[in-house]
């Protein structure tokens, strides 16, 4: 996915040196980790300030500022000087990573000795004591090669925090009544650092019908129709769909303010459909593919998740509810068979009412499933069309079975009383037909009966979850410890109890 509303890292690297031990040891270390990031296609620029003091940590990140970088790798090529070692963190305005060298050869541990592996200690202590915050990977200490791949590791986290730093959600409309669960203080937004703009839904139908007879309506539509191709249903319909798609991306960029990204939570129901004259689904389907979500339902900490996936995954995400179990006789005729590593309390569906980008439902046609196209809000319809009318203002929904294949499930949210929350949990989506309506899709998630008994209904979290098409649960535990998460649970193996959870259950 290519999308101006993703941060791109620019990475750096600076190798820091002990004025007691061979500086040239760390640099050529740091030329090492230079060109194993090459040889695994990760681009990084080489600082060629090597820190020994305070003086040089300001030189050393005005010259990564100078090449671009808005990420750093602080690397111990060997013991290193904690104090200039650890204000680079405090200066550089950006995410910086600490990795230190692993000894080389048991031939040269006298001048070709760095200490890095004790130097890693006093780094981390230092760092604590100014109370920064830095992403330290699991182990720390390596060769070149196992460097570069921690550094690839730390990309998609410095890219989440990148694009959290310069983020605005904008909201639009109050929450629906009776859908308490998607509202959350929004002090936990400043927390992180993100900014919020709250709307009225009548000040988004003043944009919409501001927009009316916009000469590039025309285009979008073609877009839209290329897009949907056989699910191009309601071909009419699109004209509409296309001055609300303007009407949002025009809104982003009116109203982004000192802000470099925006993502949408908007009320899209029950007034919305009647006002506007459609479903906002596949619209909010399509900015989602471009990495600017439109959670449903006035979801604050629903659109941050989104974004925070789309960011980490360079890819199309979606926010679904946690929805319905597995009637157990589809489980034992479709997925019991083929998937035997599953119990039916591992499986449930994940739904909304057409938001899954079109690039996420599935193209298959052999096991039953549900293809995409244009349709109408059943629920909405019986609510507040005629009885036994045809679908009118109820249209605009993307519907289909979601596509199979690894994914995972998690959410970031705010307490009532402002604590911030998370979990993650990697699973996948299965190739069974839903016979469901809506953007569907059977997920399988391995103890999902009790991570759902123990922390989602436990932590009291509200019922949607974002989902990146993706195992991406290591990056994301990482993304969330980096802004302070204390909090982060995730689906515990057998065996492994929860807090509060029945030993003899």
């Amino acid at each position: 996915m290519t999308s101006t509303n993703i941060p791109k890292e620019k990475l750096g690297i600076i190798a820091v040196s002990r004025d007691c031990f061979i500086r040239s040891l760390s640099e050529r270390r740091r030329a090492a980790i230079v060109a194993a990031c090459k040889d695994q296609g990760i681009e990084i620029a080489e600082i060629k300030t090597t820190v020994e003091n305070e003086l040089d940590a300001r030189k050393a990140v005005a010259e990564a500022r100078a090449s671009g970088c808005n990420a750093l790798v602080v690397f111990l090529g060997n013991f290193g000087p904690e104090t200039p070692e650890t204000l680079i963190a405090r200066e550089f305005d950006g995410p910086c990573m600490y990795a230190a060298a692993a000894e080389e050869t048991g031939k040269d541990l006298v001048d070709g000795r760095g200490d890095a592996f004790c130097g890693m200690l006093n780094c981390s202590y230092n760092l604590g004591l100014r109370k920064l915050k830095a992403y330290i990977p699991e182990y720390p200490v390596g060769t070149a090669s196992d460097i570069a791949s921690m550094i690839r590791d730390f990309r998609p986290v410095a890219r989440a925090l990148l694009g959290l730093s310069k983020l605005k959600i904008i909201a639009f409309g109050p929450r629906p009544q009776d859908f308490f669960a998607c509202n959350a203080p929004i002090k936990g937004l400043y927390d992180l650092g993100v900014e919020i703009e709250e709307n009225s839904e009548l000040d988004l139908l003043v944009a919409y019908k501001a927009h009316a007879g916009d000469k590039r309506i025309g285009a979008v539509v073609e877009d839209m129709q290329r897009e949907l191709g056989k699910g191009n249903t309601y071909p009419k319909l699109l004209e509409r769909m296309a001055q609300f798609e303007l009407t949002l991306t025009d809104w982003a960029q009116e109203h982004k303010g000192q802000r470099d990204y925006v993502v949408f939570a908007d009320k899209c129901w029950p007034a919305f459909p009647k006002e506007f004259g459609f479903e906002p689904c596949y619209v909010n389907s399509r900015l989602a593919s471009r990495g600017m979500p439109v959670a449903c339902e006035v979801d604050i900490f629903g659109a941050l998740s989104e974004y925070i996936a789309a960011c980490v995954t360079e890819d199309a995400v979606t926010l679904l509810d946690i929805n319905n179990s597995v009637p157990a006789d589809l489980f034992n005729e479709e997925i019991k068979p083929k998937y035997p590593q599953y119990q039916l309390t591992d499986t449930f569906m994940g739904f909304h009412c057409g938001n899954t980008p079109f690039c996420k439902l599935t193209k298959r046609q052999d096991c039953g499933q549900r293809l995409g196209k244009i349709n109408y809000q059943i629920i909405q319809h019986r609510l507040l069309e005629p009885k036994g009318s045809e679908p009118d203002f109820t249209r605009g929904t993307l519907e289909g079975d979601i596509v199979e294949g690894p994914i995972t499930f998690f959410r970031l949210q705010s307490t009532p009383d402002t604590v911030l929350h998370a979990y993650v949990a990697e699973g996948e989506v299965l190739p069974v037909g839903t016979r469901s309506f809506g953007g569907t899709g059977v997920f399988a998630i391995p103890e999902m009966g009790r991570f759902y008994r123990h922390v989602l209904i436990a932590k009291r979290y509200p019922h949607h979850g974002a989902v990146a098409f993706a195992h991406v649960g290591k990056a994301l535990f990482d993304v969330f410890s980096m802004l302070g998460v204390e909090d982060i649970s995730y689906n515990q193996p057998r065996g492994v109890l929860y807090k509060g959870e029945n030993p003899f259950a």
